[in-house]
This record gives structure tokens, sequence and C-alpha cells, in this order.
């Protein structure tokens, strides 16, 4: 089996591509995704955002084992705790085109995780 955590914002369309990024992986049907979400607070309920739920269905619909797990946190640390807790394969991340000034401000998640991983990380991003 290999482990894939797979970090989901808010948005389905980035979701949706992280999704089908992973089943367009060779041997898919040897993949666990498990998805998280990162809560501001303390956490918060996982089913009821409707990223993890489009990602979800498009990964169990091609046959992908699924978990989802919500987190309270800062969004880059609570990612790379999960890929360490469950020994994760592999990162699979939403990028998002940013300036290098907007990135400087606003920092990058996606940024944070490839910067502090120590595995193999995926980034997905949208044509725009």
């Amino acid at each position: 089996m290999y482990d894939i955590i797979v970090g989901v914002d808010t948005e389905t369309e980035r979701a949706h591509m992280q999704a089908e990024a992973i089943t367009d992986l060779p041997g898919h049907d040897e993949i666990h995704a498990i998805l998280v979400h990162v809560f501001g607070g303390e956490g918060g309920d996982i089913e009821s955002v409707e990223a993890v739920s489009e990602a979800r269905s498009i990964l169990e619909e091609a046959g992908i084992e699924v978990a989802a797990e919500g987190i309270g946190g800062d969004p880059p640390v609570a990612i790379l705790d999960a890929a360490a807790r469950y020994n994760a394969d592999c990162i699979c991340v939403a990028g998002r085109k940013r300036s290098p000034t907007g990135k400087a401000v606003f920092g990058s998640v996606t940024q944070d995780v490839i910067m502090g991983a120590d595995r193999p990380t995926l980034v997905c991003t949208l044509d725009e």
C-alpha cells in the first residue's frame, strides 16, 4: 500500500484537480489517500468540507481507499505532522499562482510544505 497525504483546502476545484492527479498515478489501486483538512482553530467536522467530499468521491470512484482527518492548527505544520504520523510515502498539495511579493506577504502553504517535507511532494496547479 502506498500512503499519500492530501492537503485539501476549501476550494473544490483544487480538490478535484488533486484527486484526478492521484487517480492518474500508475498503480492507483494500491494507493491509500488520507485527505487532511486543516481548520484554523481546534478542529471541525471534516465531512462538512465540500472540497473533502469532492476529492473523496473522485478517489473512491477510482477504487482508491480513502480516509479523512480534520486537524486544527497551522496548515503547513499540520500537513507535515500528518505525513510523519502516517509515515506517508508522498504528500499532495495544490498550488496557485502567486507573485513572489504575494508569497512573502501572505505566505504559501504549498511552499512551506515543499520546503519542510522529508518525502516526495506532488504539487498540482490549475491551468489559469
